[in-house]
């Protein structure tokens, strides 16, 4: 029985696949669910198809493969790999100097970074089993279990309680609700906060013990607004039913339940095939601009390594060719030495010296530089300007690796609704049938609910109470608004008019709410009914037959939406009498919709509502079909009216704008809002000034002319080039407002439409022209308005500008999910803690509460990132080329005999232990300028853009001082031993007193150099500053004072103390430091100060900072004459310095 049945089965099933691949629908790309793994037809046998479990797994590595997947990911980066290299070479080649001396810093780089991924990838372990171990309720034969989440398989019966987030993607069978709905937050998915409906599939049974069906949906994929599925339902001695299934029953993974005790649904993804799972892979890796100038800084340095090597193998080879020197008396070469090959000999000397040339390659910056990101991040975290009371939260970092991004912005996009504004919709005023309704007295709003101060005043006539009546029956009907269920004791004390409403837009609670205030309250929806109180506390019902969806292609939700999408749906002479007001109210920043009605006749109805049915049905291109149905019944309206709702700016947005332009960066303004609404908000945003000339690039400017549209388009950019562009005066140091008569200011407006012309022309030669020309445009213009802009296309303004020419900084800040692309596709990605939820959030590498917070976050965290990081790195490269300069000096005398200048000690312990600590505390701590000064000063951002301290002038200034400081320390102590008896008892000093004074002279020189440039000086500065000097001399005492059974050969045994005896060496080390650090002592005490606050590092090379010599002794000076005056109340007014 059992064979026969699965030979029906199978024979069925190919039947079934046979057939389709005859029709339209191909079942290749579909699965097939058993609800509760039960077989159906249940005389059929039940083959359980595999599909993946239910583990989320967003780590990186495993117990098992973590050493050798992060050995291979850390040898990838080139410094690590040529220091393996060169420890190979010392360990196979015989070299001068020990394989620790570049073994040991090599493994403590590699060490501290693994231990860093390692950390960073337990808490990622950590976090994932916090969801895998999550318990969940399970319905098996009747009876509910617990199980792990882990352990959820495709196919499983679910039940979820209210506030519970869904384990896996789930179809919804059965909800604790009367009208067969369930409420739901998605705001960890597509950064929507508000409700959302859902409903159970129809005709299921109330027992899901005896429910035997099957759902046919398509295969895992990452778009969170598309499902398409049916399930066939099987009843004894019945035929299946077939029901459509869609986006509104498929429940998210990560989405919580809310307003509802508790709903039961099939799982149909699990793990890491749900939604939520495919659209967190595969975020891609930013990487900083300082990244690329450190990589050039390598390649230079890696040159100069290579000439050093073959320079000392040449010459060696030289000396070497002159009678005696090759093999003196005293060093007679051994047998096989005499037998090695020539040219082999010559390689491995190469090695050799680059082997002891090797340090002059920081590989501890890279350390260094991870831990200055990872720890100075934590300062934007703690920074208590950014805490937001309303929300109790302050700033994130995401991404730590962009910090000195920050300070290098050159481009903003940001949206507008709920970034420029504050996405709290209220009703303002209406009009119906052209007459103006409007408000006496404002309305009050607390915790969603609405009181009316005052009744509605109606401004000069009114339309007849039959239209007012229907367009206020559209308000109320026409929305996916839910009444927000309440408890028995607010219901007693709170009146009908102040329900709390629930919906997945804040326009359509303010349309509702208006209706109220206007007498139409919205009752609810239950089983399918809609109830309204009308004016004459009547109660209407009304059967919901079909939703047809709001999409932002369309633009509209059947009877209301904007008015590009509804006008061409009505009489134009409907059109006339609406227009002028909601041209008006786009002016004054209001988001309008307009609303119309249609009557359909009962052929007209059972026609639609037959080709609803049959599109919800299908599972292969439902949209196209639905979207055909839905243009079908939304034509040849009778336009009624318009809303006028207000979308507040945020808190200070004119000012961050204002300051964000005078520190010389481009504001791009990405939205999907009308144009009249947009520019009224860039207005008030203080974008657009008064007297800013508006060039405008829209289809309304393109069908003027009374030409094709790609000639007008083409006549367009060239006359706003000229004007722009070639007529301008040239632009120095980024675009910025003028304030003077002479120079216009120009605004760039765009739209949808005519930015899809500008990329996608018809000919690829006229595609790459429009692009150049419209960027040219753009980057004269103070600032640009991009308008009806779908979400991909904010990505490619984005990308376009970042791959435009001199690949300028960008940066997008966004609130809501459609501005998730614009933020991946920027440097730097900004997401607004708004109340379009945490979609943009989860995805951005810094999160900030208000659109305000950005000031600080750039002129001064972001500006004094930069600074930092910069000096680490010029201050790295300097100091190696202190350090190896003289080891390559000394080979000049040594008969390039491969004779190490230090001991190995030093050599390992250099750039791990006693330089390493002051830059470290420096490049976390400095601040050159203080931070109110950076914000009142906008312009000081221009000083450091592009890249200015990291260019090739600073570079070349910071490898001179270290060629000099190099050549002074090794020639002034070579000086020293011209007379090498320098003790009291006339002993002399040995090669390695040499290299211990030049090494002394090296550690006090580079490390008070540090100190000279820090202004900013707290206990941690001194500590390590010191500290580090004090812990060099303390290592130089025990390292040489005492025995090491470990070693063969100790060369350091007191040699430390016995320099230290000579009053000699005590004065060449003063004076050599001295001499090193005094001319920048003389440039700092006579450069003349740039004003009051002329405390910033200037891009032009050299960079000299600021000197602790100035702080010390400069400052007092300059503060004896100070002269404040006073105005008469004794208010401060000027603060002047002579």
């Amino acid at each position: 029985k059992f064979r026969l049945s699965l030979i029906t089965n199978v024979s069925s099933f190919l039947c079934r696949f046979l057939l389709q691949l005859g029709g339209d629908e191909r079942r290749v790309d579909s699965r097939t669910i058993y609800v509760g793994h039960r077989s159906c037809p249940a005389n059929e046998a039940f083959i359980p198809p595999k599909f993946c479990d239910n583990r989320i797994v967003s780590s990186k590595y495993t117990v098992w493969n973590f050493l050798p997947k992060n050995l291979f990911e850390q040898f990838r980066r080139i410094a690590n790999f040529y220091f393996l290299i060169i420890f190979l070479v010392q360990v196979i080649v015989d070299t001068p100097t020990s394989p620790v001396t570049s073994g040991l810093p090599l493994f403590f780089v590699i060490t501290v970074t693994a231990i860093k991924q390692g950390y960073e990838d337990w808490l990622r372990h950590k976090a994932d089993n916090e969801v895998n171990k999550c318990p969940v309720t399970v319905l098996e034969d009747g009876r509910r279990m617990q199980k792990e989440s882990e352990k959820i398989k495709v196919g499983d019966v679910l039940e979820v309680e209210e506030d519970e987030t869904f384990p896996c993607d789930l179809i919804l069978l059965q909800s604790s609700r009367d009208d067969d709905t369930c409420f739901v937050t998605t705001a960890s998915l597509d950064g929507e906060s508000n409700h959302k409906t859902h409903y159970t599939v129809p005709d299921t049974e109330k027992d899901l013990e005896s429910l035997n069906a099957t759902i046919e949906c398509e295969q895992p994929q990452p778009d969170l607004y598309k499902f398409v599925g049916r399930m066939h339902i099987y009843k004894s001695n019945q035929e299946p039913a077939v029901r459509s299934l869609g986006p509104e029953n498929l429940l998210l993974k990560g989405a919580t339940l809310k307003n509802t005790q508790k709903i039961c649904g099939v799982a149909v993804y699990t793990g890491m095939e749900t939604k939520m799972a495919l659209n967190y892979q595969g975020k891609s890796q930013k990487r900083s601009a300082v990244e690329k100038s450190i990589n050039a800084f390598l390649l230079v340095y890696l040159c100069i390594l290579v000439s050093k090597a073959l320079v000392c193998t040449v010459l060696k080879y030289v000396w070497q060719s002159k009678p005696g020197q090759d093999e003196p008396w005293y060093n007679e070469k051994t047998q096989r030495e005499k037998d090695t090959n020539m040219y082999l000999k010559m390689f491995t000397d190469f090695l050799s010296f680059m082997v002891l040339f090797n340090f002059i390659i920081p590989v501890s910056m890279y350390v260094t530089v991870e831990m200055q990101k990872f720890l100075g991040s934590f300062f934007i975290t703690w920074d208590k300007d950014f805490y937001d009371p309303e929300i109790e939260e302050g700033a994130l970092v995401n991404t730590s690796d962009l910090n000195e991004e920050l300070g290098q912005v050159e481009y903003v996009f940001t949206d507008k609704t709920g970034t420029l504004t504050q996405n709290n919709m209220e009703f303002i005023e209406c009009c119906i049938d052209g007459f103006q309704y409007k408000y006496r007295d404002a309305s009050s709003e607390l915790d969603g609910f609405c009181a009316t101060d005052g009744p509605v005043s109606k401004l000069q006539q009114k339309a007849g109470r039959e239209r007012e009546e229907l367009f206020l029956r559209a308000l109320c009907l026409c929305h996916t608004v839910q009444v927000k269920e309440s408890t028995e004791q607010d219901a007693s004390h709170r009146p009908q008019e102040q329900r709390g409403f629930i919906a997945s837009s804040p326009d359509e609670v303010a349309l509702v709410k208006g209706a109220m205030r206007y007498g139409f309250t919205f009752l609810g929806l239950e089983s399918k009914t809609m109830k309204i109180l009308n004016r004459s506390n009547d109660v209407e019902i009304y059967e919901l037959l079909h939703v047809l969806n709001f999409d932002p292609v369309r633009r509209r939700m059947s009877i209301t939406g904007a008015d590009s999408s509804i006008f061409p749906r009505v009489r134009q002479e409907e059109v006339e009498r609406i227009r002028l007001h909601v041209e008006r109210n786009a002016t004054e920043g209001y988001r309008t919709l307009c609303v119309a009605y249609k009557h359909l006749s009962a052929e007209e109805y059972a026609q639609a509502d037959e080709g609803l049915k049959e599109a919800r049905l299908a599972l292969q291109d439902r949209e196209e079909k639905l979207m055909a149905v839905y243009n079908q019944v939304e034509t040849g309206m009778s336009l009624i009216g318009a809303t006028a709702v207000e979308d507040r700016l945020q808190e200070e947005a004119a000012e961050t704008m204002e300051a964000l332009q005078g520190a010389g960066i481009n504001v791009w303004v990405l939205t999907g809002d009308k144009m009249e609404t947009a520019k009224s908000t860039c207005y008030a945003c203080r974008l657009f000034q008064r007297n800013t000339e508006l060039l405008e690039l829209t289809v309304r400017t393109l069908e003027d002319g009374g030409r094709r549209r790609e000639e007008r388009l083409h006549e367009l950019l060239l006359e706003y080039h000229k004007k722009a562009v070639q007529d301008a005066p040239p632009a120095k140091g980024g675009v910025t407002r003028s304030w003077s008569v002479a120079n216009q200011d120009y605004g760039f407006i765009i739209d949808g439409a005519t930015l899809s012309m500008v990329l996608n022309s018809s000919t690829e030669s006229n595609s790459s022209r429009y692009k150049n020309l419209f960027l040219q445009i753009c980057q004269n213009c103070t600032a640009v308005l991009c308008c009806r802009m779908a979400p991909l296309q904010k990505a490619q303004i984005v990308k376009m500008v970042k791959n435009s020419k001199g690949s300028p900084i960008t940066l997008s800040i966004g609130d809501g999910a459609n501005d998730v692309s614009m933020i991946l596709e920027a440097h730097v990605g900004i997401g607004i803690k708004g109340k379009e939820g945490r979609q943009a959030v989860r995805n951005s590498d810094y999160a900030i509460p208000k659109l305000k917070h950005l000031k600080k976050l750039l002129l001064a965290h972001g500006h004094l990132y930069y600074v930092r990081i910069a000096h680490l790195v010029q201050y790295f490269f300097y100091k190696n080329l202190c350090f190896i300069l003289p080891q390559f000096l000394y080979q000049f005398f040594c008969g390039y005999s491969q004779q190490p200048l230090y001991d190995a000690a030093y050599l390992t312990m250099y750039n791990i232990c006693f330089t390493s600590m002051p830059i470290l505390a420096y490049s976390l701590l400095e601040q050159h300028i203080c931070m109110e000064v950076l914000l009142d000063n906008a312009t000081l951002y221009r000083e450091i853009a592009k890249n200015a301290m990291l260019r090739w002038g600073p570079f070349l200034y910071w490898t001179l001082l270290g060629v000099f400081h190099g050549l002074l320390f090794f020639f002034g102590v070579r000086f020293l031993f011209s007379n090498s008896a320098l003790q009291d008892n006339g002993q002399v000093f040995g090669n390695w007193s040499y290299g211990t004074i030049v090494f002394t002279v090296l550690v006090f020189t580079v490390t008070l150099k540090l100190a000279l440039d820090t202004r900013h000086w707290t206990w941690i500065n001194h500590f390590v500053i010191w500290g580090s000097l004090a812990f060099y001399v303390f290592f130089s005492f025990f390292w040489g004072g005492i025995i090491w059974p470990f070693l063969r050969q100790q060369r350091l045994y007191f040699v430390f103390a016995n320099m230290l005896s000579s009053v000699t060496a005590w004065l060449v080390i003063i004076l050599l430091i001295v001499l090193s650090l005094l001319p920048e002592i003389l440039l700092v005490v006579f450069r003349k100060p740039r004003g009051p606050h002329a405390r910033q590092v200037g891009p032009s090379p050299p960079p000299f900072p600021p000197s602790f010599l100035s702080n010390v002794f400069l400052e007092p000076l300059l503060n004896i004459f100070q002269c404040r005056l006073k105005d008469l109340d004794g208010d401060e007014v000027e603060n002047k310095k002579f």
